[in-house]
């Protein structure tokens, strides 16, 4: 815990809070409604970061007494309390400690999360959507707030293709370890002879683009398409053309949003994932670089976890060999054994590779 509070630098975090406290305290504040979103939501979340380090911190003081307490009276039951409480302070203490391991230049940011189907036809698609909800759920019991910004659905089941942002501090750090290629092994719901089937669904995470990263795009080098929004089965989500859909020539990609009913606000929120997708090519050439220079770099793999339904029930991360036997405990969002675990293994791997 010291090391944490050291990593952490308490001093600073207090200082950073009074800083954004005298901002959020400014009559003014609200004149410009995304600063002061801005402020208040960092505000909260450091605020929130420094109760949970004081809490932490008063529950070590407190198990010396509860140990002592139990030990005077020889009461077996106060042991055994003691002893539930250290092990639930242990495992709090190792989650706080994989904060302190996010130090990349974007891991503080928020995250865009991107998830398509890869092959496996309809079970692909059916797949790709037990990843989004997964991926949400995994959010929600978190507190962190969501938006989805695109949909495509498939014909018969599941998705295409999503993308969402995750809103809270350190959620592009957090779930970079997702990334990858996902694989899934169950008899297929959709196959009328019962078969098993193997299907894959890629996950790509990216960090939300700031005023400060100067991703430049020429709107000369756009196209941008406007079509009317869908929901499943071709349903309209609403009666004007107001999604949008923008392909960047020179590099061939293409990005939507249809989750506003204002044309002007998803072609913003569509540029806003272009930027970021834009960032991430920059520094995957500037990592290839880099590595073409230490003459190889580490290479993680593309497919990274298997979810096996059948003909047993288990859930591996191939990089970290982390597994459960719970597989519909994670497809709900149970995924903080797996996130810590690929932290660690990619704080390893750059230590190795440094």
């Amino acid at each position: 815990m010291q090391s944490i509070e050291a990593v952490v630098d308490l001093d600073r975090l207090r200082s950073d809070i009074a800083v954004f406290e005298e901002q959020a305290a400014a009559p003014d504040l609200w004149d410009d409604v995304d600063s002061a979103q801005k402020v208040t939501s960092r505000l909260s979340y450091l605020q929130g970061e420094l109760r949970k380090i004081e809490s932490l911190h008063a529950r070590i003081d407190d198990l010396g007494v509860l140990f002592e307490l139990a030990e005077a009276e020889g009461d077996a039951d106060a042991r055994t309390e003691a002893e539930a409480e250290l092990e639930s302070v242990r495992k709090s203490v190792q989650e706080m400690e994989v904060r302190t391991l996010l130090s990349g230049e974007y891991d503080s940011r928020e995250a865009l999360v991107n998830i398509r189907a890869e092959a496996g036809g309809i079970d692909a698609a059916d797949f790709a959507e037990q990843l989004m909800r997964m991926y949400l759920r995994w959010a929600e019991r978190h507190g962190y707030p969501t938006e989805v910004y695109d949909t495509s659905y498939a014909e018969e089941a599941g998705i295409k293709s999503a993308t969402f942002a995750v809103k809270a501090p350190y959620a592009y750090g957090t779930l970079s370890v997702e990334q990858g290629t996902h694989r899934l092994v169950r008899i297929s719901p959709f196959d009328n002879q019962g078969r098993r089937q193997t299907s894959f669904a890629g996950v790509e995470v990216l960090p939300v683009v700031e005023s400060s990263d100067h991703v430049d795009i020429d709107e000369k080098e756009l196209r941008v398409d406007v079509y009317r929004s869908s929901g499943p089965g071709g349903q309209g989500v609403n009666t004007t053309d107001s999604a949008v859909r923008i392909t960047h020539l020179p590099t061939g990609i293409v990005v939507s949003c249809q989750n506003e009913r204002s044309q002007i606000q998803n072609k913003a929120s569509a540029m806003n994932v272009l930027q970021a997708k834009l960032l991430e090519r920059r520094r995957q050439e500037e990592r290839a670089a880099m590595d073409a220079l230490k003459d190889g770099g580490s290479s993680w793999g593309n497919q990274m976890r298997s979810y096996v339904l059948h003909p047993y029930q288990m859930v591996k991360d191939l990089r970290t060999e982390h597994e459960v036997s719970n597989p519909q405990a994670v497809l709900d969002g149970d995924l903080d054994g797996f996130i810590e675990a690929g932290i660690r293994w990619r704080k390893n791997q750059e230590k190795a590779d440094a």
